[in-house]
């Protein structure tokens, strides 16, 4: 996969902003460079965070088209099965992207980034609908982004590493602050909250309900509850759905053998692990990393 200096300068040319060995990297985007990016969405190694200004943006994703409208949050991580189809001529968005290796090198940038990206575990639509106040703050923290990319100075990485990871927990903050607008009980938020916030650290190693209940210090009959009345959805998909997110990014991003991904994630048997991503991607391990698939955008 390209890194994300690669991919800027396949995406800008000549016209290039960006210095060597680029970690960080803001621009403001129109429908030209938009839809350009389509030939790099399967193949840069990034983190992408796009936040609609202007205008909307429709996107395929998972075989189903949605538009994002202004102060829509489109988050995209390396490998999502995601396709630009089309944009307003006026629409103008503001576009975050940090490497991917830089990301994950630092253990507090991964926690931010796993609960940034909690809205995708999901797979529903892959954005996030922001409050205008949110939109603006995130806005502001993009566009100082901008500024230090357009005028370097030595300690010009730091910043942005440091503004980058601030952009992550205030995008966290955002997050829970929306589970608040439908105004649950606070101990029920709190619970719920706490449940993803574990399920981040350790869905990994942990596949079943019992363990996230007992360090919640509460029966399973009780999480599984206020995780549906929050959310409409299972401790069990939660779970799920992280593994499989994870298991397709390994797949797609490793040379990890599927056996060792399975081992990675705590399945007792590589045909266990299997059988899983068989129900519920439609196809196996190895046939998903199968070129073809990949080159058909995950349609399996």
């Amino acid at each position: 996969m390209y890194t994300l200096s690669e991919g800027l300068r396949i995406l800008f040319g000549e016209e290039n902003p960006c210095e060597d060995d680029m970690k960080v990297f803001c621009t403001v985007t129109t429908p030209g460079l938009t839809l350009r990016t389509n030939r790099l969405q399967d193949t840069m190694a990034c983190y992408t965070f796009t936040l609609v200004v202007q205008g909307w943006l429709t996107i395929e994703y998972n075989n189903q088209q949605f538009t994002l409208n202004e102060n829509d949050l489109y988050p995209y991580a390396p490998g999502m099965p995601v396709r630009i189809i089309a944009a307003s001529d006026d629409y103008q968005a503001l576009c975050l992207m940090a490497d991917e290796t830089f990301t994950l090198r630092s253990s507090n940038m991964l926690s931010a980034i796993r609960a940034a990206y909690f809205s995708l575990v999901e797979l529903t639509e892959p954005k996030l609908q922001l409050q205008p106040v949110d939109a603006m703050h995130l806005a502001d923290l993009m566009r100082l982004a901008i500024h230090y990319v357009t005028n370097p100075h030595p300690q010009c990485d730091e910043s942005l590493r440091l503004l980058y990871n601030l952009f992550l927990i205030d995008l966290t903050a955002t997050q829970e602050r929306s589970i608040r607008r439908h105004r649950f009980p606070k101990r029920v938020e709190e619970i719920y909250l706490d449940f993803l916030r574990l399920l981040s650290q350790h869905y990994a190693e942990h596949h079943d309900i019992a363990f996230y209940a007992a360090e919640l210090c509460i029966t399973t009959t009780y999480l599984s509850r206020i995780v549906r009345q929050v959310s409409g959805r299972t401790v069990v998909e939660y779970i799920d759905q992280m593994l499989l997110m994870e298991a397709a990014w390994l797949l797609q991003t490793t040379t990890l053998s599927v056996a060792q991904i399975a081992d990675r994630l705590h399945f007792a048997e590589t045909a266990s692990f299997a059988r899983f991503f068989r129900r519920l991607k439609g196809c196996t391990p190895k046939e998903f990393r199968n070129n073809e698939i990949v080159k058909h955008r995950y349609h399996c």
